[in-house]
């Protein structure tokens, strides 16, 4: 794995590796492709590895639609790695069988997987990508998958997606891993070719009904943001630039408005509530005990997401809080918080599929309660959100 990450980060950097020293390594790779060069490694992923190879040897023009043919192709059982290494082989060797039919699949494969929520960018096989003794895994599948999209046209108005995506992925300046940063590093300048040719110059204005707000490039050259009021009425935003170059933008619509219907932005979440004991079936009383049922349904893996859920004022914790009630096998909150405004449980991780909470609350003062809405979201990516209504409490 290491001879083939040198030789296709050298093709991809364009460094020249000295002729004996990249010759032999090819061969290698080449031999072992073939079955006469073994190494010992875990037999499941055996498949992955010769990917990795013969895609290094793809990327030199080393690799042959013999070597290719003896490749059991099944794409939708890979890791991402394997399959961007699937897609880099089939764009680089034109005597495949079929080769047009299998470049499509193979793309139509990472699009199905690809979540672009908001400015994020994941990988819905996020859970079995972190390959870390193969030098792969998310961050540098993101990097990798901005270098393909940059080579063609199919992708073309993905790529400022994609890369700010892969930007989102990074903390405090940076990937997470040696490789991550290698690969990321070539995508960022694949797509400054590609998409920033030319420095941004001259000015931006921003239109919205009878509002308009500029920025002029030369007093801030790494950006600003421009606001516009809510019209009173339906009106078309539009941005213009006046100069050279291709700036980068990014609309966000904020407004207070009330929620009307559930809303699903990367999570799903709905509410049921059970009486326990109440003093009168169909309506509730003061000194009723009810449990309540969260039940979240994640489209992608994510670290540290909050479920916040609104309780009637006045209203008591009581014992019997299960932060995976009815699912043993679900995640289960690192911390919860029991206030007097709501119940809020975080999870330092949460997988893609569904998981549940449920706690038990006993009401204590009459009234007519108008809760806020229940809500889940990734703390750290706030645009990955689901919010669903909680109708009119009232306590007899």
């Amino acid at each position: 794995m290491l001879t083939a990450y040198v030789a296709s980060l050298a093709q991809a950097s364009g460094r020249v590796l000295p002729a004996d020293v990249l010759g032999g390594m090819l061969a290698a790779l080449g031999r072992f492709v073939d079955g006469t060069l073994r190494r010992e490694s875990r037999m499941a992923d055996l498949p992955v590895r010769r990917l990795a190879a013969l895609e290094a040897l793809a990327r030199h023009g080393k690799a042959t639609a013999a070597q290719i043919a003896t490749v059991e192709a099944t794409p939708a059982l890979w890791p991402t790695s394997a399959l961007l290494d699937w897609w880099s082989i089939l764009s680089r060797v034109a005597d495949v069988p079929d080769r047009a039919a299998r470049l499509a699949d193979a793309e139509a494969q990472v699009r199905a997987r690809l979540d672009l929520s908001g400015t994020m960018l994941r990988f819905s096989s996020g859970a079995r990508d972190d390959l870390w003794w193969l030098m792969t895994g998310p961050t540098a599948n993101a990097a990798r998958l901005v270098l393909l999209a940059a080579d063609g046209d199919a992708w073309h108005d993905d790529l400022p997606r994609l890369v700010r995506g892969a930007l989102a992925l990074q903390r405090a300046g940076h990937w997470g891993t040696t490789t991550a940063n290698a690969w990321g590093v070539l995508a960022l300048e694949r797509a400054a070719r590609a998409l920033e040719a030319a420095p941004v110059t001259g000015t931006t204005t921003a239109t919205l009904d009878a509002q308009r707000a500029a920025l002029t490039w030369a007093g801030q050259a790494s950006g600003g943001t421009l606001e516009l009021a809510w019209p009173a009425a339906p009106a078309g935003l539009a941005v213009d630039h006046a100069g050279t170059g291709a700036p980068w933008v990014t609309v966000e619509a904020r407004a207070a408005v009330p929620l009307r219907a559930p809303v699903a932005s990367g999570y799903r979440v709905s509410k049921s509530i059970e009486p326990l004991e109440v003093a009168e079936p169909g309506s509730w009383h003061r000194g009723d005990r009810l449990r309540v049922r969260l039940e979240v349904e994640a489209q992608s893996d994510m670290s540290w997401v909050v479920l916040d859920d609104p309780v009637p004022a006045g209203a008591s914790h009581l014992a019997g809080d299960a932060g995976a009630a009815g699912d043993p096998d679900g995640p289960a909150p690192a911390f919860v918080e029991r206030s007097f405004a709501s119940w809020r449980g975080y999870w330092a991780w949460v997988p893609a599929g569904r998981f549940s909470a449920t706690y038990v609350i006993r009401l204590n003062q009459p009234g007519t309660f108008e809760l806020p809405a229940t809500r889940v979201e990734a703390l750290y990516a706030p645009d990955l959100f689901g919010e669903t209504p909680n109708p009119t409490l009232e306590v007899r």
